[in-house]
């Protein structure tokens, strides 16, 4: 995992979503209808009869998505992602039982209680059907509101991310011509916070590619897990640090526009705060779009 120099300047263009909007509590936000795109015209619209029978659809965002990549030329790129949390996980429940200071403090630093280990907790079987629930959510959306699926998946290395992304696409037609077969991208970047909990604390390279073999896991990833400490905890500066260098690798070497990631709660602070987002704290097993400029 490398930092570069950030290339981009990014900011979220809002106005786009009911997400975009700051909210006085912004506490468990969840997957709206439609991912909460807002019926508008488009600058651009050119009076087309798909423009006037498609206004303020998904199908007529997606033409302005493109306007808008065409018409930044070399210096400008716009991206569409959908950010993603993970389903509940086992270190979610052992938080919400003991209380978040008992957990901080004391819970999170073990491998479990006896009865349940959360060290890179797995999804609860709640957490799977939330996952599983996305995957019914996209396939539904893509049939009735032609909603775009994502072009290129991205994921965290932590075990209740990985398995969150392949149970919310597997299995989704894709319409002829769209990407080819689902692969998502394990990126160390985009991982939580690191260190003291447990729970942030990656398996090996080995055991992800043994029980993920349809991802991609990318070069330089190291077989243990090098990155977390027992005892220093990563901030969210530091975080942020991260994202942003995910962000440049993304937008310089990527060229798919429309991009899902399967990450945590911490992962998405970190990149609200880089494009200048209001800040969200997403709920379990749901996704919220976000549309980034990124200026050279």
């Amino acid at each position: 995992m490398t930092a570069t120099t950030p290339q981009f300047t990014y900011t979220a263009v809002r106005g786009y979503f009911e997400q975009d909007e700051p909210t006085a509590n912004p506490v468990d936000a969840v997957t709206l209808p439609g991912l909460g795109l807002i019926p508008r015209p488009y600058e651009g619209d050119d009076g087309s009869e798909a423009d006037r029978r498609e206004g303020g659809s998904w199908e007529a965002f997606a033409r302005h998505l493109d306007r808008l990549n065409h018409s930044g030329g070399d210096k400008v790129r716009y991206k569409l992602i959908y950010a993603t949390r993970h389903g509940e996980g086992y270190h979610n429940v052992k938080e919400a039982e003991v209380g978040t200071a008992a957990w901080e403090s004391y819970w999170a630093r073990l491998d479990g209680d006896g009865k349940t280990v959360w060290a890179d907790a797995d999804l609860t079987p709640k957490g799977r059907a939330q996952a599983l629930g996305m995957n019914h959510f996209w396939q539904e959306s893509a049939a009735k509101l032609k909603l775009p699926l994502p072009r290129r998946h991205y994921a965290s290395p932590h075990s209740r991310c990985l398995d969150t992304c392949q149970l919310a696409f597997t299995g989704i037609a894709l319409p002829e011509g769209q990407p080819p077969p689902f692969r998502p991208i394990v990126k160390e970047l985009i991982r939580e916070r690191m260190g003291i909990h447990t729970c942030d604390r990656r398996r090996t390279r080995t055991w992800i590619s043994e029980s993920h073999p349809g991802f991609a896991i990318e070069d330089g990833f190291t077989e243990r897990d090098e990155l977390w400490k027992p005892d220093v905890r990563e901030t969210l500066p530091e975080h942020a640090v991260r994202v942003r260098a995910f962000l440049d690798e993304l937008f310089a070497n990527d060229g798919e526009r429309i991009i899902s990631l399967a990450v945590h709660s911490g992962t998405l602070i970190a990149l609200f705060s880089v494009v200048g987002h209001p800040e969200l704290h997403v709920a379990p097993g749901n996704v919220v779009p976000l549309l980034i400029k990124a200026e050279l």
